[in-house]
């Protein structure tokens, strides 16, 4: 039977119930996940659209909804409540098929323990649990949906904690081959400006497999037919015009308004608030009491338990049943299984509202005394969390705080480190007002609270409020405390901070940890972590920074070896062995692998570092395997192995995507995918990923360096605009800082090539002359090769300019060739970009006679050489172009053809428009027709006007520019003598009296 108050016909939506059909008919079929998101006006119709989909979809529904009034610190709500209701559906027997057939036949971590506690005891935390718990979930939904398919249901996204969107976002982009269908609501006029969830759809708008459904108010007539079935009769035109005017259209409106006597009259209330009161006008005080009191329990889902709300409202069982009955019959309220639910989540919120202070404050704190006094009243992972909202709201600083701490702690094992953070930071806003804080938060001091809301900072990726908790933390502990519990606390918040920093790049990452190895007692747990995080940091930073580094004198059993990145990875080895940390024992192996790789020793480093990556694997830790993989990957670049490298790289992705790990360590290696594809001439690939990795927020470290790639595809495509705004990412004062070198490097590089495309050489040159002073190339000659080049670029650029330029260039000249001269190289990447580098360093000497054009000509054709020996597309025929240009400078004959027709089809093929120019102009001066046959250089055209040949064509576009016969000459590569025969052709051909006439003649005929 329908309830009073509600429709018993669906109107108005029947286009959108199709469209959730046939997502779900298109899961069930095979055809992938389909994901719908459902947004609307509070009261537009989402829960009624959703109620109907559950009546006509086939095969399995699930469903949970995001918690009201503010509970946050409650991670993973609503997916909780689906894994409750497969296992009260299912049984027990799917979760355990998810744990069976680990590595060698043993059982898996029944990670789903963290949400469902009757499913047993958790297992320990360990840094890649919580992939491994999505990729469970993702697992069950799965195998529940088999072939006859599952919907499954979130509303109220608007509520969703972080953790939630986090699970929700692994599984729209993991669920695409299961017959998995998810359909979400939310709110949308509660979307404010900075509401995450805004930044959330536009994210999963640009996925093929989500489509998005707004529900518009209804119509007039809509309406009025809505009226007229709840009211048994057709509305008169002028009851329907004054219902419409008074609800807009919203259906709860029009239901709540459909009760009164009549729609005509100044009577009516006006406001929607107004509207949902007015159905409790026939309720005497003592319903409306019962009702004011659910009102404050009904967290979920607008949902009260009946026990919970007989034990706060104090009435005898007859007097609560009669109002629960008056209740009911009014609509206000429904039978929800045990308990009872709001008509609608708004009508709670305005009785809600109507509660004086008083009245709120008291009835917050028996509901939290209450949900003691009732064991079960609450699922027990939603307990601390109810609890801390409801103490809070009833000012009950000390039992707030209480349950705050509980709730973080609950937060934690189920790795949701966000609503973790959220918690910690309750209870330090009440820590100084609760005398007995202490006690209450199972014996952890302030500062060690700081420290722990500081590592859930760090692991939910927000690094700048972890270093400003590090901060307020490290203020509590003088430097020189002298008990061993101070200088451990010390030690992990210095620790901590300099994780922090160093995803900050602020510069001052790798001084705290320095200063926390002097800190920490060396035989207590944790040092050899400590030790692998400075020798990871340690081989990113040149010497200097690290000798300048305060603190570190003194440091007991290790002053010999503070200073070299190798040492520290050896003796973190060590520590992390006698601690039995294999964690910072693998990390280690793979820094000590990388530095060798790096130091020019590629086998013995890379046995290393797979050493370091068996470690973990054994641990199943794929964000460590997917730092060792990235690290490997670039030394494979290095050495020409590129498609090795991808294939690495690829699958570290896919783990890492899998696992729902992509947020803390995608970013990683994405930017070394993209710094692959840009070697192998995938430009629109580079760009297309680096612009997917932006959207997931990586940590301003991560984005400088995929900035800096975007930044050189872009300019290679030709569009300097995008350039620019990836620009924005790069500091051009980070020569001057104390950035790890690669940033230096590349942003300097990055930079660089966005000046010469501006044209401001000036900035250029200074930007180049600061970098060279600063950076030690011999610590990082990979990247610093890349430098180089593009210096040397510029100044093959700056050769061209005037005099003053030139002259503010030769500084640089002077120090890139003693760089070169000294620095070494490792494999045929970086042997190659030597030749290239020496190649433009002599075109840039070039114009002092044919024996300086020879021997640029001849160290171009020694630079296509070595690029022969990698597959780099794009370097290559850029190389093969200055090759064709430095041998028709010292040979105007020179045969060229097959070179710039070459470069000119391998730069089409990789969609580097500026190269392909550059190609096609060269052809054109030259007179080589390319590929097509036809106009060389896009102008002049094929069939020049005016009887000319395709030769004086050319010369006519360069004789109405005012060119001499010499420079004439000199653009074209020929003689002058023949650029003279071909002007006085040009001029009998066309009857012109002179070379005056010829620029307006070349104007008529379309070539200038």
């Amino acid at each position: 039977m329908t309830p009073v108050g509600t429709s018993p016909v669906f109107i108005g939506r029947q286009h959108e119930l199709r469209t959730l059909l046939d997502h779900a008919h298109s899961a069930r079929s095979g055809a992938g996940a389909a994901t719908v998101l459902v947004g609307g006006d509070a009261g537009v119709g989402k829960s009624r659209l959703i109620a109907e989909l559950s009546q006509h979809v086939t095969g399995g529904v699930v469903a949970g909804g995001c918690l009201e009034l503010g509970v946050d610190g409650l991670p993973f709500a609503p997916f909780v409540a689906v894994l409750r209701q497969i296992l009260r559906d299912r049984g027990r027997a799917v979760f355990d098929e998810l744990v069976q057939g680990g590595a060698g036949g043993s059982l898996m971590a029944q990670e789903l323990a963290r949400l469902l506690p009757e499913l047993g005891t958790p297992p320990e935390d360990r840094r890649e649990a919580r992939g491994l718990l999505f990729e469970q979930v993702l697992r069950l939904l799965t195998g529940v949906a088999g072939s006859e398919g599952l919907t499954v249901v979130i509303e109220d996204l608007h509520w969703a904690d972080s953790a939630t969107r986090d699970l929700l976002v692994f599984l729209l982009r993991n669920l695409d081959s299961a017959a998995v269908q998810i359909v979400a609501t939310y709110r949308s006029d509660d979307l404010h400006r900075g509401h995450p969830l805004r930044r959330l759809l536009l994210e999963l708008e640009r996925l093929p497999s989500v489509t998005r459904i707004t529900l518009e108010p209804l119509t007039h007539d809509q309406a009025a037919e809505q009226a007229a079935a709840i009211r048994g009769r057709e509305l008169e035109p002028d009851e329907a015009a004054a219902l419409f005017d008074r609800t807009g259209g919203n259906p709860l409106f029009v239901e709540s308004l459909a009760g009164q006597s009549g729609f005509v009259g100044a009577g009516l209330p006006e406001r929607p608030r107004e509207l949902l009161l007015a159905s409790l006008d026939g309720l005497d005080e003592a319903h409306r009491r019962v009702l004011r009191v659910a009102s404050i329990g009904a967290v979920s889902a607008a949902h009260i338990e009946h026990e919970l709300l007989a034990h706060v409202a104090g009435l005898g069982e007859e007097d609560l049943n009669t109002a629960l009955r008056a209740l009911v019959d009014a609509n206000v309220l429904r039978i929800d299984g045990s308990g009872y639910r709001f008509r609608h989540a708004l009508l709670r919120e305005a009785v809600h509202d109507e509660l004086l202070p008083g009245e709120h404050t008291l009835l917050h704190l028996r509901f939290a005394e209450a949900l003691d006094a009732i064991p079960g009243a609450v699922p027990l992972h939603r307990l601390a969390a109810e609890q801390a909202h409801h103490y809070c709201s009833g000012h009950d600083l000390p039992r707030a705080l209480s349950a705050s701490w509980w709730a973080a702690v609950r937060s934690a094992e189920t790795l949701a480190f966000a609503e973790e953070l959220q918690m910690l930071e309750r209870v330090l806003e009440f820590w100084e007002r609760v005398p007995d804080a202490v006690e209450r938060v199972q014996g952890h001091n302030h500062v060690q609270v700081v420290s722990r809301a500081a590592a859930a900072a760090l692991e939910s990726g927000d690094f700048f409020r972890a270093r400003a908790l590090c901060d307020s933390g490290l203020a509590e502990i003088p430097a020189g405390a002298d008990d061993e519990q101070s200088r451990t606390d010390r030690a992990t918040l210095l620790r901590r901070r300099g994780q922090a920093r160093t995803q900050i790049s602020d510069g001052d990452g790798i001084a705290d940890l320095f200063e926390a190895m002097a800190e920490h007692p060396p035989r207590e747990p944790g040092y050899g972590f400590v030790l692998s995080l400075l020798a990871r940091e340690a081989m990113l930073h040149q010497d200097e920074s690290l000798t300048a580094t305060p603190g570190v004198d003194g440091v007991p059993e290790a002053s010999f070896w503070w200073s070299s990145a190798t040492a520290l990875a050896t003796e973190a080895i060590r520590r992390s062995r006698e601690g039995g940390d294999t964690c910072a024992e693998a990390d280690a192996l793979m820094t000590l692998g990388t530095c060798r790789m790096n130091d020019g020793d590629f086998e013995e480093g890379r046995a290393t570092l797979e050493r370091g990556l068996e470690l973990a694997r054994e641990l199943q830790d794929p964000s460590l395997q997917a730092r060792g993989m990235a690290n490997l990957s670039h030394y494979m670049r290095e050495r020409g192995m590129h498609e090795e490298a991808l294939v690495q790289l690829d699958a570290a992705m896919e783990r890492l995507r899998e696992l729902g790990l992509m947020s803390a360590n995608g970013c990683f290696v994405a930017l070394n995918i993209a710094e692959t594809r840009f070697d192998l001439g995938d430009l629109a690939g580079c760009r297309e990923l680096v612009r997917s990795s932006m959207i997931a927020s990586p940590s301003p470290a991560h984005r400088v360096y995929l900035a800096t790639v975007a930044v050189r595809a872009a300019l290679a495509q030709g569009d300097v605009e995008g350039a620019r705004r990836s620009a924005n990412e790069l500091d051009p004062e980070c020569a001057s800082g104390r950035s790890r070198i690669h940033t230096v490097q590349l942003s300097t590089a990055a930079l660089l090539d966005l000046y010469m495309a501006e044209g401001d050489l000036a900035r250029a040159s200074a930007l180049a002359a600061k970098a060279l002073e600063d950076i030690d190339f011999d610590r990082s000659p990979g990247y610093g090769w890349v430098l180089l080049d593009r210096t040397a670029a510029f100044l093959r650029q700056a050769a061209e300019m005037p005099e003053e330029v030139c002259a503010e260039a030769a500084a640089v000249r002077a120090c890139v060739e003693r760089i070169v001269a000294g620095l070494r190289t490792d494999g045929p990447v970086q042997a190659a970009f030597r030749a290239t580098v020496r190649a433009r360093l002599a075109s840039a000497a070039c114009g002092l006679g044919p024996e300086s054009a020879a021997g640029a000509a001849a160290a171009w054709q020694a630079a296509v050489a070595a690029w022969n020996r990698v597959s780099m597309p794009l370097h290559r025929a850029d190389a093969l172009l200055h090759a064709a240009e430095s041998a028709l400078a010292a040979d105007r004959g020179a045969p060229v053809g097959d070179w710039l027709r070459e470069v000119a089809k391998r730069a089409s093929e990789h969609g580097a428009a500026v190269l392909e120019g550059r190609a096609r102009e060269l052809a054109r001066r030259t007179g080589v027709a390319l590929e097509d046959g036809g106009p060389v250089g896009g102008a002049p055209p094929a069939s020049p006007p005016g009887g000319l040949t395709p030769r004086e064509a050319e010369v006519l576009r360069l004789l109405a520019r005012g060119y001499t016969n010499a420079e004439i000459a000199q653009e074209l590569f020929i003689a002058a003598k023949t650029a003279s025969v071909h002007v006085s052709h040009i001029l009998a051909k066309l009857e012109l009296p002179n070379r005056a006439s010829a620029g307006a003649r070349a104007h008529e005929l379309g070539l200038v």
